[in-house]
């Protein structure tokens, strides 16, 4: 080889070395937005780090969570655009997301879960979001139908069940319509409890629903409620009332049961997106994904406690069981 070609070679050489350094020393910032303070940072930690991403390596990640206080969020969300990350994650709920498009139109941002992401104005569509959002759906056509199967199963001849839901949220139309067409089918009769606020739930509003015939308790998923599940739990047992629902939470503060999309799948999920918007997708294309994979936790401490047998069947069904 000449001496000329040969320095051509090793200079060509050294100007392609520094941008395969810096191609592999790119960090990316991902922010993540919670509204519950039990929501930790490690659920999306995890799923990044399998997918390459490793905080202090790679990657740093900025989590803000408004610790319950829904009036927190929109403060927190522009906190985090401030400091200009690649992708933002919001946590469970359509609050966080919802602060976080207020905030910015251009930054990507995934859902976690949202009920119903349309109603929220969210995006445009499940298959084109449109926009610069993204993410998971907490839809599922079959879902009320088979919680409220559940529950019928553990609390049989049931005529009157009691719906605890927040009328305000876009997911609650969709969720209580599909309860409703489950229930005709079942001839049971729905008694709803509407909310707004932690103030309206209250131990009147729940004797009323107890002197109406209702022999249970549907809570169906919001913020509020979720906020609120340990007095819920409290009035409801104190006043011998089963509760079924989809957050995972509630059975283990003491309710009887939840069936609901999986927590750690959701921010698996949630990591997936944030990988493929930082190779280079667009959230605009990329398709809002409906719940695959369910969980059904049962509390036998608080069926003992309510008078209650739990079926072989639904035993052998359930993916936690809490004694």
């Amino acid at each position: 080889m000449r001496r000329r070609e040969f320095v051509w070679l090793l200079s060509g050489t050294a100007a392609v070395w520094p941008l395969a350094i810096r191609a592999q020393s790119r960090i990316y910032r991902v922010a993540l937005l919670t509204l519950q303070p039990d929501e930790d940072s490690a659920q999306l930690v995890g799923p990044l780090r399998n997918l390459g991403y490793v905080a202090g390596n790679n990657l740093v990640l900025e989590h803000r969570s408004a610790g319950g206080d829904p009036k927190r969020l929109g403060a927190l969300a522009s906190e985090l655009v401030q400091l200009k990350p690649d992708v933002m994650v919001a946590g469970f709920g359509t609050l966080a997301p919802k602060a976080l498009k207020a905030a910015t139109e251009t930054i990507p941002i995934v859902f976690s879960t949202v009920g119903d992401p349309i109603g929220a104005g969210l995006v445009q569509s499940l298959s084109r979001p449109g926009g610069n959002l993204t993410g998971l759906s907490g839809q599922s056509t079959e879902l009320k139908g088979k919680q409220l199967q559940m529950l019928l199963a553990c609390v049989p001849n049931q005529r009157t069940i009691g719906v605890l839901l927040n009328p305000d949220t876009p997911y609650t139309a969709l969720a209580l319509a599909q309860l409703k067409a489950a229930a005709e089918g079942q001839s049971v009769r729905l008694e709803v409890l509407e909310i707004r606020s932690a103030a309206d739930f209250t131990e009147a509003k729940m004797d009323q629903l107890v002197a109406s015939g209702a022999s249970s308790l549907f809570v169906i998923e919001d913020p509020l409620v979720a906020t609120i599940r340990t007095t819920v739990i409290d009035l409801a047992n104190r006043r011998r009332l089963p509760i079924m629902t989809g957050l995972a939470d509630y059975v283990h503060s003491g309710g009887l049961m939840t069936y609901g999309s999986a927590t750690r799948d959701s921010y698996r999920r949630a990591a997936e997106y944030v990988d493929k918007i930082l190779k280079g997708a667009a959230p605009s294309d990329l398709p809002v994904e409906q719940p695959t994979r369910f969980q059904l936790v049962l509390n036998l401490k608080t069926a003992k406690a309510l008078g209650l047998t739990i079926p072989p069947s639904l035993l052998a069904l359930a993916d936690e069981v809490i004694e």
